[in-house]
């Protein structure tokens, strides 16, 4: 659950890295991270925090040259609390490597072994991320002669990663005095967009990066393909795995992304106008429209999804929530008992809008519940007779393994529970959910070509085919944990935490 960018430019490259990763905000604010190259040298800075107080001026001196990469960091698994773990990743060998990884490695234990045992190579983090640089840098030596590097070198270093690499993986990197290399695994889960400019050549996580910037989106990287731009911003595109086919992450679309981006040929936006739309006929199936006086969105991303559905009802659309963008962590001081940021510290009501109504409270996913059982008694301490809770998503059932922060099963709400057994937790009068096969044709009629979504966490269907229970046991165990006393800052920890 990373955001990521490269560039190739004719000018500095630090501020235009900097603007991207603002706008990739929404993806992790755990850690940043910007790297840039001038000559054969690297320059690096990267640490925990948001963007805009991981680099001050003095940073972004220090970072000069042409080219470079960022991201920014919500980590799956490793160690969160260690700025090692903060990417760019780099190797001095061959030529000199740095990589910035979103995704997540399903083998990467038994890579860890292979790149031991067999590559000689050292891993000194936690990370999955050093894991693929590591396997780059060693299928790039293993094509190699002395200091030519041709970009079919490069592809064929890409062609033995996508042969031992397993999971989702969209990758940046650049090898010091040639250029950039970006891929997608075969499956094309983790999103990748390229665009242009008069100045170079970006290529980021979402195309809404690329705009921003005043670069034009030119296409998708597409699912088992590579791009080598060379220091001149020249681009060459080919296809490096065997098998492709092309099942983006569902969960991209219903909440993750920015709503003004384009994924793989799909507005974020209009996907979820559509999931309105989709959802807006199971709520009357459920409760009759002449019951329910009111459609509030919990903000932020369930907002289009909402106002489809409101529409289409013939019901008043109304903002019922404030969300307090400027809440920073609680500190725990010694002496002091734990304590857990309360949902009311970042949302408020506006009580006018839910007294003495029945009102319908849209959010885009239900996750944990803790959060859903907390708004709907704050609809109900606000006034509201009755409160009924749609979700534009499926029941989240099952852990996501392909690099979203996903609660192991035991923490999902919905998790060998029924409908009205997940009603009952969250406390709300009618809960109604989106039908998956629903929210698959919604979305996926916006781009026919696709094969299908990985919904992996909403049907339990692993796009990979190499997904065991094992696996999942051995990748929760390995997911990175809140500390006692420490705010839990996922993204779906609270709901819609869009800064967007």
């Amino acid at each position: 659950m990373c955001g990521i960018v490269g560039v190739v430019s004719k000018a500095p490259v630090n501020q235009l890295i900097y603007d991207a990763l603002l706008l990739l905000q929404h993806r992790g604010q755990d850690a940043a991270g910007i790297v840039t190259q001038q000559g054969r040298k690297f320059f690096m800075h990267k640490a925990k925090g948001m963007v805009r107080d991981v680099f001050r001026t003095r940073n972004m001196r220090a970072l000069p040259g042409n080219c470079g990469l960022g991201q920014v960091r919500y980590p799956t698994a490793g160690n969160a609390y260690s700025e090692e773990e903060a990417q760019p990743f780099y190797v001095n060998a061959p030529f000199g490597l740095v990589l910035v990884h979103n995704g997540n490695l399903t083998n990467a234990q038994a890579l860890k072994q292979e790149l031991f045992q067999a590559d000689h190579r050292h891993i000194n983090t936690e990370s999955d991320s050093e894991v693929l640089l590591n396997v780059l840098a060693h299928e790039l030596e293993k094509v190699t002669r002395g200091i030519t590097l041709k970009p079919a070198d490069v592809f064929a270093a890409v062609r033995g990663v996508h042969q031992r690499v397993r999971g989702s993986y969209a990758v940046v990197a650049l090898i010091a005095g040639h250029g950039l290399v970006a891929f997608r695994d075969p499956y094309g889960i983790r999103p990748l967009c390229v665009g242009h400019s008069d100045s170079g050549v970006m290529v980021a996580s979402e195309s809404v990066t690329l705009e921003g910037n005043g670069f034009e989106l030119d296409r998708d990287v597409m699912p088992g393909e590579a791009l080598f731009v060379d220091l001149e911003g020249n681009m060459q595109f080919q296809q490096c795995a065997d098998k492709v086919s092309h099942n983006p992450c569902i969960f991209e679309f219903v909440y993750l992304a920015r709503p003004d981006s384009v994924l793989d040929g799909i507005s974020v936006y209009q996907a979820r106008l559509n999931l309105g739309e989709t959802l807006a006929k199971r709520v009357v199936s459920t409760v009759p429209p002449n019951e329910i006086d009111v459609v509030i969105p919990i903000p932020e991303s369930s907002r289009p999804s909402a106002m489809e559905l409101a529409q289409l009802l013939g019901l008043p659309y109304r903002e019922g929530f404030v969300k307090n963008r400027y809440v920073g962590r609680t500190f725990i001081m010694p002496g002091q008992g734990v304590r857990k940021k309360s949902v009311r510290q970042k949302l408020n009501v506006i009580a006018s809008e839910f007294k003495g109504r029945n009102v319908l409270l849209v959010d885009d996913s239900i996750v944990r519940g803790t959060t859903s059982r907390e708004i709907v008694q704050m609809a109900r301490d606000a006034g509201a007779r009755k409160v009924y809770l749609a979700s534009a998503a499926p029941p989240v059932r099952y852990p996501n393994v392909y690099g979203i922060d996903m609660p192991t099963p035991d923490e999902l709400v919905a998790h060998n529970r029924t409908v009205e057994e997940v009603r009952l937790s969250i406390g709300c009068d009618a809960l109604i959910y989106q039908d998956v096969d629903a929210m698959k044709l919604a979305i996926g009629s916006l781009n026919p070509k696709l094969a299908g979504f990985d919904a992996s966490c909403f049907d339990g269907v692993y796009v990979t085919g190499d997904i065991t229970l094992e696996d999942i046991a051995r990748l929760n165990a390995g997911r990175d944990q809140t500390e006692e006393g420490e705010e839990d800052t996922s993204r779906l920890a609270l709901p819609n935490a869009q800064t967007a």
